[in-house]
């Protein structure tokens, strides 16, 4: 490795993109496009990143493996970077094999990092927690690799709802940070961090509601009250627990119930929130007495569903009180507002992928939120891409899709 090559890498490992560039930014040869690639990726420009990326792993061919491996691991992190997960994880899978059994550790581990972030983004919490607990930080591991480690670890924590876990964590990211001395990593982790102390949901009990911290979220889920969460779609107990997250009527039903708790909900009422329509029929009462029927059925653990003369009522059997926890924003707006949160732009399809469903609602929800101007768009055309600004005084971490039971 030559010195301008050398005094490249080191400028990008210190957070100097511009530096890195000034350096190699006229040369076309394999380990300068490699770094001209990822000091474009850290200024933004993905698209650019992986051309030169991919550029730079045929330079070096098959028979320089690691720096081809090295490269490959550079484009999938670019790729999630850019929110592109239609990318095949095999060529992960592989340049983290390669590099393992070429002596490269450490990026071997940051590959187990960059499918652990992967996993989480998809929403998946077991396999992101099996590829965390393959990376061991040590003494000797780089600080920028422990500092990613440990925000990861904390961001799992988050979607856990377990705030003493994710504080821990976030303070080790903060430590690591400040020794590797990067000023984007640092804010990273502060704004992560900042997560803890603003309300991440509403909690709507006996007809008054008002925001929870994260800390309060976990605090209330080891109470001694049936709790509805809107966010995961579960329901639970201080015994039992049990999910509704593919059956949207039954939790539409149990939501009303809970929140009108202790009171009752009108028939009436009932069939206008469950099946959106203001004039009742005989077909939709019908409906709504089956509906019910398996309601009660799924919640026989949990609680009693009692007719009352109006329509009615939810009876808890294990618990002292009904409590709603309740999204910031409800609907399918506030899942696409918590993925954009992060400041990331989003394709449609990567959107669409992340939320298991279709893009033409994934399109649907983006336009009304476009019209109330809290998203934007930026190109046109297959290079459309939107983003929006954080949630004012809200922390969404509860509703990125996946979102699994506290365990």
């Amino acid at each position: 490795m030559d010195s301008l090559v050398a005094s490249a890498a080191r400028a990008l490992a210190a957070g100097d993109p511009l530096g890195a560039l000034k350096r190699v930014a006229l040369r076309d040869d394999p380990p300068a496009l490699a770094l001209r690639g990822i000091a474009m990726a850290q200024l933004g420009d993905y698209e650019q990143a992986r051309k030169l990326l991919r550029r730079a792993a045929r330079g070096f061919g098959a028979h320089e493996r690691l720096a081809q491996a090295r490269c490959q691991l550079a484009e999938a992190e670019v790729a999630l970077a850019a929110r592109d997960l239609r990318q095949p994880v095999h060529s992960l899978d592989a340049a983290a094999q390669a590099l393992d059994a070429l002596g490269d550790r450490t990026n071997a581990l940051h590959a187990c990092l960059v499918a652990a972030r992967r996993h989480l983004l998809v929403g998946d919490l077991v396999a992101a927690g099996v590829a965390l607990d393959a990376i061991e930080v040590a003494d000797d591991t780089p600080p920028a690799l422990a500092a990613r480690t440990e925000l990861t670890r904390a961001e799992v924590a988050l979607r856990r709802v377990r705030a003493a876990s994710a504080a821990a964590a976030l303070e080790r990211a903060h430590l690591a940070a400040v020794e590797a001395g990067i000023p984007a990593l640092i804010a990273e982790v502060g704004r992560v961090r900042r997560v803890l102390s603003v309300p991440s949901a509403r909690m709507i009990s006996a007809g008054s509601a008002r925001p929870v911290r994260l800390d309060e979220i976990e605090a209330l889920f080891a109470s001694h009250s049936l709790v509805v969460d809107a966010c995961r779609r579960v329901v639970r107990s201080p015994l039992h627990c049990t999910t509704l997250a593919g059956r949207p009527v039954l939790f539409a039903l149990i939501a009303a119930l809970a929140e009108a708790w202790p009171a009752d909900v009108s028939r009436d009422h009932l069939i206008e929130c469950v099946f959106r329509t203001r004039v009742a029929d005989e077909s939709h009462r019908a409906r709504l007495r089956v509906e019910l029927s398996r309601l009660r059925t799924t919640l026989r653990p949990l609680a009693r569903i009692e007719a009352t003369r109006q329509g009615f009522m939810l009876t808890p059997i294990d618990a002292s009180a009904v409590v709603l926890l309740a999204p910031p924003v409800d609907g399918p707006a506030g899942t696409l507002l918590a993925l954009l949160e992060g400041g990331e732009s989003w394709s449609t399809s990567a959107l669409a992928h992340a939320l298991g469903t279709s893009q033409r609602s994934v399109q649907r929800t983006l336009r009304e939120l476009e019209q109330a101007a809290a998203i934007r768009a930026i190109g046109q055309g297959r290079a459309r891409r939107w983003l929006a600004p954080t949630l004012s005084g809200f922390a969404t971490n509860l509703l990125l899709p996946g979102a699994l039971p506290v365990d």
